[in-house]
């Protein structure tokens, strides 16, 4: 059996359009919107009574995708701490590869990202940072430089 691929990587979000917005302006690209729910969801994520938005984004490239889900039923389970640090076990980074750096985060910034550190430079290939983005995931920016 051959792996064919990574489909794509979800968010759980409380504001969809406000993520769907942040990541628009991070320069992904809306490929669509559905609404999920029925007795295939249910079963699908082990939960009883799924009704949720999603949005689909993809990358300019076409080979990576986000989703981003905003669920009306069952409520929502807050993940504790709400803003993890980098550090905590399981998934809540993802990266991507940018042109400009600094024009990214100060457009990010006008959708409430924050930079956990500063943006930094690894010797003389890329220019680094972590943002804190919608649902509180972390944000990875690389630009490279070398």
């Amino acid at each position: 059996m051959t792996l064919l691929r990574m489909d794509n990587v979800a968010v759980v979000v409380d504001d969809l359009d406000a993520a769907v917005a942040f990541f628009t302006e991070l320069g992904m690209e809306l490929d669509g919107k559905a609404q999920i729910e029925g007795l295939y969801a249910d079963r699908t994520v082990g939960l009883d009574g799924v009704r949720s938005d999603i949005a689909m984004m993809r990358t300019p490239d076409g080979h990576s995708k986000l989703e981003l889900t905003k669920f009306h039923a069952p409520a929502v389970s807050d993940a504790a701490p709400r803003n993890p640090p980098p550090n905590t076990l399981g998934l809540h980074r993802v990266m991507f590869a940018v042109d400009d750096i600094d024009d990214t985060v100060a457009r990010l910034r006008a959708h409430g990202a924050e930079l956990l550190g500063e943006v930094a430079q690894y010797e003389n290939i890329f220019r680094l940072c972590y943002l804190r983005g919608p649902a509180g995931i972390i944000v990875a920016l690389a630009e490279q430089i070398g």
